[in-house]
């Protein structure tokens, strides 16, 4: 099964999905798809145990194993997602309460990273799992950013007050960078790459990669703002909006700095510029229509896949669905504690 079949069959799916919550469900739409997706899984399981001659449980396994999600994630739809957040963000707003989402995105995913990381050694004990605790940190770094665009969704359907709106949506936007950073850095640490690091090292690493992602966001973010000024054509201008956001997160990898931060410096930027000196109101609103669509279509086909690869992609067993069913308490934590 080739890339263009494997989108199809996953957009349908989704498509479908979508449906059937905005017609009876009623839930947000990250959520609904996660759920359906398990539901899906569910079902083909107990429909290849029954009649294991159609092969469904193979061929959906099958379809999942032709996926990486890390690097889907990672290399590929991440950039997209941050963008879409960030150029709808406004900038005025965060700049207000900066110190607040600065400490909070900071300060917040490392201390949640430690708390979780440590709880789920505890709990990987009691079970009888032996999980050492360094990848212990990693998977609570893994969990610690929450998801910018389920945020922003759930803010939108709730009467919450702006100052507080906009430290959580400003939080969960930069702490996905340094939750990255983090991860990254545990994870190095974790397979034995990076065994002689010293804390001034990992210090000086997560800084060159949070400032320098800054840096490379703004430069890239600026000369997208030279070019966005001189036209006013929605097909050029969402042109260039796509090359910057995939073109500044590909050069960070290869710069060795944060993508994550990058993408939302440079979206905050477009989005700040484009809502006061650049765009026509029909630009801004072709854009903001074309962003939302992608963001709704990716965040589909994510959530559709991490339910599916739940179910399907991993071997569950009895001590490992125990850990994660204790696990579920104390990542909700992380909600508590933003």
């Amino acid at each position: 099964m080739g890339p263009f079949d494997l989108s199809a069959i996953l957009l349908t799916l989704a498509a479908a999905f979508g449906f059937i919550n905005y017609r009876w469900l009623k839930l947000p739409s990250t959520i609904a798809l996660f759920l359906e997706g398990l539901v899906l899984a569910l079902l083909v399981s107990g429909a290849d145990s029954v009649a294991a001659s159609f092969g469904i449980g193979n061929w959906l396994r099958h379809l999942i194993g032709q996926i990486s999600l890390p690097d889907i994630l990672l290399d590929g739809i991440l950039s997209l997602l941050l963008y879409a957040a960030a150029v709808n963000e406004d900038l005025c707003a965060l700049l207000k309460r900066k110190w607040t989402v600065l400490a909070l995105a900071t300060l917040g995913v490392l201390i949640f990273t430690a708390l979780m990381g440590a709880g789920l050694h505890v709990i990987f004990g009691l079970v009888g799992v032996g999980v050492p605790l360094i990848w212990c940190l990693v998977l609570g770094a893994a969990i610690a950013p929450t998801d910018p665009v389920a945020v922003h969704g759930i803010l939108g359907r709730l009467p919450v007050p702006e100052t507080l709106r906009s430290v959580i949506s400003g939080e969960s936007l930069f702490n996905d960078g340094v939750g990255v950073v983090v991860f990254a850095t545990l994870l190095h640490l974790a397979t034995g790459s990076e065994q002689d690091l010293t804390a001034g090292e990992v210090a000086f690493d997560f800084l060159k990669e949070a400032f320098g992602g800054a840096a490379l966001g703004f430069a890239g973010g600026w000369v997208a703002y030279q070019a966005k000024r001189r036209v006013d054509e929605s097909t050029v201008e969402l042109t260039i909006s796509l090359a910057l956001a995939l073109g500044t997160y590909s050069l960070a990898g290869q710069l060795g700095v944060s993508g994550p931060i990058a993408v939302v410096v440079a979206g905050l930027l477009i989005g700040y510029t484009s809502a006061r000196h650049v765009s026509s109101d029909e630009s801004r609103r072709d854009l903001r229509v074309v962003w939302e669509m992608i963001d709704a279509v990716l965040n589909a086909l994510l959530f559709l896949l991490v339910g599916l690869e739940a179910t399907m992609g991993i071997s569950w067993t009895v001590p490992a669905l125990l850990a994660a069913l204790l696990a579920i308490p104390l990542s909700l934590a992380r909600g508590c504690s933003a």
